[in-house]
């Protein structure tokens, strides 16, 4: 996922007139003005833990690749063996650069044997258009970007299946039988659309993909169906905070070209036996000796760490956090850095330096939080 930029001029989503009656707060986001909040971040934050919230993700980017070749373009171009997964399944990838750094990570849906569809981030749309087009070499692909074409709202939490089982004029076969890290195809009031049950808020949800001129009616009948179970619109400000908590990685923050995925925790995304991919010697050749790797922080007390906060141990400087907040589920602040390798170990403790003030951390696992 990826981070705010700050462009000369504004995208707007296909919901953004919904969103200005719904009276959302915006933000740039990649060069799209995106809603930040409607309500409070906590209210959001928490009905998607108890109920369900509504976003609009419209902003990611969505890259068909269609051929004979596909499957074999996909395992050449990207991490992870693309090949191996059959028609109706997703996957989670990475693409690389020739150093093992990150441009981008990915979903992966394969739609039939020939067909799959990559869902990018925002801000690296045209990076991971770039790499995949000068990596199509002899294959037998067509590539397409169709992110101007397709509108994507997710709904995450634990009453998602209801919201969109009780929601008018939309027919999911199988829904309940959905697994995660799958898709299926819809139709809403005759219109085909496709139904992922992925997201990145740690809960149970979906994605929906649905042509740019149906969004707002998907949206409306989507909100009608939920109200009465809790289901409210949701911010990126939440978002932030849920796919922290659920220990999800950020573009800009805790992935970029100047880091590899083993550094990340992501080393096993990749699949360094196959024949050949893009950053495939610099991944068997491993980081730099020493690189700092991601860990999970939590503290005391209510004083919250943010990005670009320094980590020490003693006296020495070594890290720096990427992402931080007081965990609206949790109740105690949490955060993520890259620190030394030495000081990784689950039970250390380190200090963040919270504006001139030191507050102990410790190092745990992630995820700090794990749907039951």
């Amino acid at each position: 996922m990826s981070e705010p930029s700050s462009p000369a001029s504004h995208r707007f989503s296909p919901l953004h007139a919904v969103h200005e009656a719904l009276g959302a707060a915006f933000t740039d986001f990649a060069g799209w003005q995106m809603p930040v909040r409607y309500s409070s971040d906590l209210a959001e934050h928490h009905a998607v833990r108890t109920a369900a919230g509504i976003f609009d993700i419209s902003h990611m980017a969505e890259i068909a690749v269609d051929g004979p070749d596909a499957a074999a373009f996909l395992d050449a171009a990207l991490a992870g063996r693309l090949s191996a997964m059959a028609p109706g399944k997703a996957k989670y990838s990475l693409v690389l650069d020739e150093h093992g750094g990150i441009v981008d990570d990915l979903i992966v849906y394969r739609l039939s044997d020939t067909s799959y569809l990559v869902v990018a981030n925002a801000s690296n749309r045209f990076a991971v258009v770039e790499a995949l087009q000068q990596r199509v070499g002899q294959h037998d692909v067509v590539l397409d970007d169709r992110t101007e074409a397709i509108a994507l709202i997710a709904v995450q939490g634990p009453a998602s299946v209801a919201v969109l089982a009780a929601t008018a004029h939309l027919d999911i076969p199988g829904l309940d039988d959905l697994k995660y890290y799958a898709w299926g195809p819809g139709d809403f009031a005759g219109t085909e659309i496709m139904i992922a049950r992925t997201g990145y808020t740690g809960e149970d949800g979906f994605e929906l993909y649905v042509p740019v001129e149906r969004a707002a009616e998907l949206w409306a009948a989507l909100t009608a169906a939920g109200e009465p179970l809790g289901l409210v619109p949701c911010g990126l400000a939440a978002r932030d905070t849920l796919r922290l908590e659920a220990g999800m990685p950020l573009y800009g923050h805790e992935l970029g070209l100047s880091i590899q995925p083993v550094q990340a925790g992501l080393g096993r995304v990749v699949v360094t036996d196959k024949p050949a991919f893009v950053g495939r010697e610099a991944i068997l050749a491993g980081p730099a000796e020493g690189a700092p790797v991601l860990v999970g922080l939590r503290a005391e007390g209510r004083r919250a760490a943010r990005a670009e906060y320094p980590v020490f141990h003693g006296d020495a400087l070594v890290g720096e956090v990427t992402s931080g907040a007081l965990s609206p589920t949790l109740g105690y602040p949490i955060a993520m850095a890259f620190v030394s390798p030495e000081v990784a170990a689950l039970g250390t403790v380190l200090d963040l330096d919270v504006r001139g003030t030191r507050i102990p951390a410790t190092v745990v696992a992630l995820p700090f939080y794990s749907r039951s």
